[in-house]
């Protein structure tokens, strides 16, 4: 199957979009939640939505620095961007598997970005906004370069490299499954979105 293409700006506005509706719900949803209400687990082998959020923040402590280098290098050699956002296969491969929720299609987490603790603190979310904003920032950035010709070497197979293009995408979508989950073990646990919207 032929890697998809899609014009460079259409591509960089749809990821900076779902970005910004990312962002309005950490800081509407996620911000205003109680320690008590973030390290609510729907069960023992379940995460809770702070440890939901917590693994976004390791893995973004993971990609976020080593794009900005990238992306910082390739800004150094004058590259240009090009009129088309090209998806690699295994990148299409990585991001089509992150579209099913977890709620039906479940992964087990590396180790190393599972989360760390049963009761995390509230600054877990504030972590989370900032990281958001760095991911809005790097997008940005990544318009002005070649974004198919960088590459990033993946968290769990770092042999494996993938154009900036597909990991950007990867990451938003990530960020998208398990921001549903979070808001699903809320909902379960009866923490309404409008009390929590109307707080903030």
């Amino acid at each position: 199957m032929p890697a998809a293409v899609r014009a460079t700006s259409d591509f960089f506005d749809q990821l900076t979009n779902d970005l910004l509706v990312l962002r309005v719900q950490a800081q509407q949803r996620f911000r205003p939640l109680s320690a008590e209400e973030l390290n609510r687990r729907p069960g023992p082998s379940r995460w809770s939505a702070g440890q939901c959020l917590e693994h976004l923040n390791i893995v973004g402590g993971y990609y976020l620095p080593s794009i900005a280098a990238r992306i910082a290098k390739a800004q150094a050699r004058g590259s240009k961007p090009a009129a088309t956002a090209k998806q690699g296969f295994i990148g299409r491969r990585f991001v089509e598997s992150m579209r099913a929720p977890a709620s039906t299609k479940a992964y087990i987490s590396p180790q190393r970005y599972a989360p760390t603790g049963t009761r995390l603190p509230r600054t877990v979310t504030e972590v989370f906004s900032r990281q958001l904003d760095e991911l809005l920032r790097l997008v940005l950035l990544a318009r002005q370069v070649n974004a198919n010709a960088i590459r990033i070497p993946n968290a769990i197979f770092p042999l494996l490299l993938l154009r900036l293009t597909d990991q950007l995408e990867f990451l938003v979508v990530h960020i998208q499954r398990h921001v549903a989950q979070a808001e699903a073990v809320l909902a379960g646990s009866g923490v309404s979105a409008n009390a929590k919207a109307s707080a903030a």
